[in-house]
């Protein structure tokens, strides 16, 4: 089996990451604070990576599914941290966990008249997406961070084989 199925796989399950914890807060009404929001980014990062693995062939498309492995592992990392602070391992290193968003607003103006004055959303909140399951969603990234990172770091040492 080639590798570009394989940057295939990494772009789909990368992007999945970042568009369901969207989903959560439009579906469930979740709120992010600022450490949920930079767990994103890597996720982003590893999609990009692995989609230019898609357009180009070769060693490259290797390397790229590698990198993406690695921006998944970021993402854990930056997941582990925020499980740390929900825990009061210790405290958030960001001043603001407030995550502003345009939401609904039509202008910079209805945006900014939108803003909390106040945090509400500290990162020391634990939000839990499943009642009674003990992994709050930032532990439920470390753990799909961690797996996606491996698996793309299999599959790129996979596809180097003859």
């Amino acid at each position: 089996m080639g590798a570009m199925p394989y940057a295939l796989l990494i772009v789909v399950l990368a992007a999945a990451a970042p568009l369901f914890a969207l989903g959560s807060e439009t579906w469930w009404g979740l709120a992010p604070c600022e450490l949920c929001l930079w767990q994103r980014w890597p996720y982003w990062a590893a999609a990009g990576l692995a989609a230019l693995g898609v357009l180009i062939p070769g060693r490259a498309r290797t390397v790229l599914i590698g990198l993406a492995g690695l921006a998944a592992l970021v993402s854990a990392g930056i997941g582990a941290l925020h499980v740390g602070v929900e825990q009061g391992w210790w405290p958030s290193p960001l001043p603001s966990c407030q995550a502003p968003t345009a939401g609904t607003a039509g202008s910079i103006d209805d945006m900014m008249r939108s803003l909390a004055a106040a945090p509400t959303k500290p990162c020391d909140a634990a939000t839990y997406l499943i009642e009674g399951l003990p992994l709050t969603m930032a532990a439920m990234n470390l753990i799909y961070g961690l797996s996606l990172g491996a698996l793309a770091l299999v599959l790129a040492r996979r596809s180097t084989r003859p």
